[in-house]
C-alpha cells in the first residue's frame, strides 16, 4: 500500500513538471508572435506613409521650382515712350528707306540736311529701326543704283560706297563683291573713257593715266578701254 501511494505521487510530480513546461513556452511563443506582428504593421505603416508623402513632396517641390525660374527668367520688359519728333523721325527714316538705299551714317545725314531734324532725333530715329535693316544689302542697292547711270571700276565703286554714302569698309567691299560677277569691268572703263572723251582730248598714254589714277582701272582694263576709243 505505501508502495503504491509514493508511485501515485511520483506520477502527479510528473504531470505537474508538465503542465508548467508547457504554460511556458505557450507564452514565450505568443509573446514572440506578438513582437513580430507589431514590428510587420510599424514596417507596413511606415512604408504607407512614405508611399503617401513621397510623390506629393516631390510634385510640390517641382512646381515650386518652376515658378521660381520662371518668374527669374521672364523680366519686366519697359517701353521707352517717344516725343511726337522722335515719332516723326522714325517714320522719315522708314519712308527714306522705302524708295532709296542709304548707310546708317547717311540716313542720319538725310535726316538732318534734309529734313531739319537734330543731331539727336536722326540718331534716335536711326538706332530706332536699325535692327530691322540690313546694311550690307543697302550698300549693294546703292551699288547697283550707281552703275545704272555712271561707270566705275571696282576700286573705284568700293571709295564712292565709302566716301559718298558713309558705308563701312566692310559694307562697300561686300557690296561690290556680291556684284562683281555680273560687271564687266573692261566695258566700265571703255565707258569712262568715252566719257572723258566727250569733255575733253587725250592723247592715248593720258587717257590711259586718267584711267588707272582718276577712275582705279587696272592696266588691262584702261589699255582695253583706249583700244577701243580707238587711239
Amino acid at each position: 500500500m505505501g508502495k503504491l501511494f509514493k508511485g501515485c505521487l511520483t506520477l502527479i510530480g510528473a504531470v505537474v513538471v508538465i503542465v508548467i513546461i508547457f504554460a511556458i513556452f505557450a507564452t514565450g511563443g505568443d509573446d514572440t508572435t506578438t513582437e513580430n506582428n507589431s514590428t510587420d504593421q510599424e514596417n507596413t505603416q511606415t512604408e504607407s506613409d512614405q508611399t503617401n508623402e513621397s510623390p506629393g513632396d516631390e510634385n510640390a517641390d517641382a512646381d515650386t521650382e518652376e515658378t521660381t525660374e520662371e518668374s527669374t527668367d521672364e523680366p519686366k520688359e519697359e517701353k521707352t515712350e517717344m516725343t511726337t519728333a522722335q515719332e516723326n523721325a522714325v517714320q522719315s527714316a522708314n519712308d527714306y528707306l522705302d524708295f532709296s538705299a542709304f548707310s546708317k551714317d547717311g540716313l542720319i545725314e538725310q535726316l538732318k540736311v534734309g529734313d531739319g531734324y537734330t543731331q539727336d532725333q536722326a540718331e534716335f530715329a536711326v538706332n530706332h529701326i536699325e535692327n530691322e535693316v540690313d546694311w550690307k544689302e543697302q550698300a549693294v542697292k546703292s551699288a547697283k543704283d550707281y552703275l545704272d547711270f555712271s561707270a566705275f571700276s571696282q576700286s573705284g565703286l568700293i571709295e564712292q560706297l565709302k566716301v559718298g554714302d558713309g558705308f563701312t569698309d566692310e559694307q562697300a567691299e561686300y557690296a561690290v563683291d556680291q556684284i562683281a560677277d555680273e560687271v564687266d569691268w573692261k566695258e566700265q572703263a571703255v565707258k569712262s573713257a568715252e566719257s572723258y572723251l566727250e569733255l575733253s582730248s587725250f592723247s592715248r598714254s593720258g587717257l590711259i593715266e586718267q584711267l588707272k589714277v582718276g577712275d582705279g582701272f587696272t592696266d588691262e582694263q584702261a589699255e582695253y578701254a583706249v583700244d577701243q576709243v580707238g587711239l
